[in-house]
This record gives C-alpha cells, sequence and structure tokens, in this order.
C-alpha cells in the first residue's frame, strides 16, 4: 500500500470521531486504532454469550402512556421493568453490542456505588467490529447500570444513572 494512502488514512482517522480504521486493498491491509488516555486498549472481541432476541420483548407501562413523555418513562421505569434512580442518565451515543468489560476475564469498568469522574469509562460498545469506548459525561456515583453484557443496544437507549 502506498505511504500516500496511510498518511491519508491517519488524516481521516484523526478528522474523524473513529476509534478504529481498517482497510484491504487485495492481500495488503492496514489497521489504525487510536487509544485515548481513558479508553482502555482492547484488541480481541470479547466472546460473551449473546441472548438470543424475543421477538416479543415486553414494553415498560409507563412508554404506553400518553401524558408521560419518554424520558420521564424512563426515569420512573427501565427496560427490565425495576425502578431507576433519579440522577443523570447516560445514553447510548450509537447502536452495537454493550460489554461491560474489555475481556470476559477482566472485572467490569463499574459498579453499582462506584464514584466517577467525567471521561472515564463506563463501558464498550462493539459496532462493525470496532469497540467505542462510554464515557461519563459527567461526575458522580453510579446508581444504575441499565444494560447487561451482551445485549444488544439501541441508539439512545438509557444505559446508566450517574447521582
Amino acid at each position: 500500500m502506498d505511504l500516500r494512502k496511510i498518511k491519508a488514512l491517519i488524516d481521516l482517522l484523526d478528522k474523524s470521531n473513529l476509534a478504529e480504521l481498517e482497510i484491504k486493498e487485495g492481500e495488503e491491509s492496514v489497521r489504525l486504532a487510536r487509544h485515548s488516555a481513558h479508553a482502555p486498549q482492547m484488541m480481541m472481541a470479547p466472546s460473551y454469550a449473546q441472548p438470543a432476541p424475543s421477538e416479543h420483548a415486553p414494553r415498560p407501562a409507563a412508554q404506553a402512556m400518553p401524558a408521560v413523555s419518554a424520558t420521564a418513562a424512563e426515569a420512573q421505569v427501565g427496560k427490565n421493568g425495576k425502578d431507576v434512580p433519579d440522577g443523570h442518565m447516560v445514553r447510548s451515543p450509537m447502536v452495537g453490542t454493550y460489554y461491560a468489560s474489555p475481556n470476559p476475564d477482566s472485572p467490569p469498568f463499574v459498579k453499582i456505588g462506584q464514584t466517577v469522574k467525567a471521561g472515564e469509562t463506563l463501558g464498550i460498545i462493539e459496532a462493525m467490529k470496532m469497540f467505542n469506548p462510554i464515557e461519563a459525561d459527567v461526575s458522580g456515583t453510579v446508581r444504575a447500570i441499565l444494560v447487561s453484557t451482551g445485549h444488544a443496544i439501541e441508539f439512545d437507549e438509557p444505559m446508566f444513572v450517574i447521582g
């Protein structure tokens, strides 16, 4: 691969918010990865057993009420039907698969009751074979973790409550 192409790819990675970029041309391939001070370095995909998708997943009752906004409803009842504590809601910035730790043998990035600082990694989302750290956007205490490892996550889905 031409050195000019590699430099152009590096510039593309720098200007984007991508964490990783891989290009293949014939038998040649180049893989570029950005590793910030806050993001863990992950090179292999975690091998978690993903739960089978449910065709008829129950919806929280609070979302069915038209008088209550979706945000207010999610603050009261989570996807699993349990009460969600008050606090700042950290939402998924993308669609993908959530992982609580960098690999199955590692402890989770955060636990309920743990104090976190803004910018600290709470978990990761795998999207298109790229691992994207989910960082706390506020400092505080993790009051709830609303998703589980291997969970298929949607854009803007509530993930954590920080109070």
